[in-house]
């Protein structure tokens, strides 16, 4: 069956950083795009990050200079690099592949506050 299992998350200061990690079951992912997205309390799921299989990325307007989406295909691995956070940063971010599809990680909890 196959997963996504996300990790990294976590408490941080404004400013702060962390790098999140998106690992699936089977190397079959390294042949589709992958996507990171957020959901915040009493919001929609939104799209953070997008990366092709060949390494084309994409952002929301709100995070672009400050994180950056990036994938190895040896370790089945998506990772988003989380820079200058804010609190409006805050949220419960999901690991989607192949993109647009409805396979989902269980997500990662990420708060930013002081």
């Amino acid at each position: 069956q196959v997963q996504l299992v996300e990790s990294g998350g976590g408490l941080v200061q404004p400013g702060g950083s962390l790098r999140l990690s998106c690992t699936a079951s089977t190397s079959i992912f390294r042949f589709y795009a992958m996507g990171w997205y957020r959901q915040a309390p009493g919001k929609l799921r939104d799209m953070v990050a997008t990366i092709t299989s060949g390494g084309s990325t994409n952002y929301v307007d709100s995070v672009k200079g400050r994180f950056t989406i990036s994938r190895d295909n040896a370790k089945n691995t998506v990772y988003l690099q989380m820079n200058s956070l804010k609190p409006e940063d805050t949220a419960v971010y999901y690991c989607n592949g192949p993109l647009g599809s409805n396979y989902w990680g269980q997500g990662t909890q990420v708060t930013v506050s002081s």
